[in-house]
């Protein structure tokens, strides 16, 4: 495996750009490449912390538009943009889902997530995990997404994973898988872009 330098180029150019964390750099090609987030929207995004795909957010949409974030762990500061609210909590939570809601204004037009379980190096914990925190997500769906919206999720390479890609794509009008440049080498996550959502998953058509 691929040791993790912390202090690769990536982290020192975030440093430099004022962005909290490296995985920044990898919302803004997604940015650049698909026009994920424009003007005016409603940004929410599920494991906000540090904080750098939250800065991101903000920028794109403006100070018309709004940025919601959740995570189980605070941001170690507060954020200067004023558009972006920063809520504690597990979002798998009714309550906490209905707070996001209502920091919101109503559902998100882009719904974000960078989460990752906590690895513990134990093959069958960390899929069991990484398939918990997937559903969670995929059951806020139809509460947390405005019809016609865009998902972008963080995905680890586990069969788990790729039941939930097969199930979730069949919610939206397209579905892809992006690797940023900005990712670790050596690290198995990948990105499922899936847009214009399309209300609750339809079943998967039997082969």
């Amino acid at each position: 495996m691929a040791r993790y330098d912390r202090r690769d180029a990536w982290h020192q150019r975030a440093k430099r750009t004022g962005y909290r964390s490296r995985a920044a750099f990898k919302l803004e090609e997604v940015q650049r490449r698909h026009r994920l987030l424009r003007r005016g929207q409603r940004v929410m995004e599920l494991g906000c912390w540090p904080g750098g795909w939250l800065q991101v957010a903000a920028r794109s949409v403006g100070p018309g538009g709004r940025v919601v974030g959740v995570d189980l762990r605070p941001l170690d500061e507060k954020l200067e943009n004023e558009n972006v609210i920063a809520l504690r909590g597990d979002f798998r939570e009714a309550a906490l889902r209905a707070a996001l809601l209502d920091a919101l204004g109503g559902p998100a037009d882009v719904l974000l997530s960078d989460a990752a379980p906590k690895l513990t190096g134990v093959r069958a914990t960390d899929r069991a995990q990484e398939e918990a925190l997937l559903l969670g997500v995929e059951a806020a769906l139809p509460e947390l997404l405005a019809p016609g919206g865009d998902l972008l999720v963080k995905l680890l390479d586990c069969p788990e994973a790729g039941r939930f890609v097969t199930r979730t794509r069949h919610a939206f009008g397209s579905a892809r898988s992006l690797r940023p440049q900005a990712t670790r080498r050596g690290s198995s996550e990948r990105y499922l872009l899936a847009r214009n959502y399309q209300g609750a998953s339809r079943p998967v058509p039997s082969r």
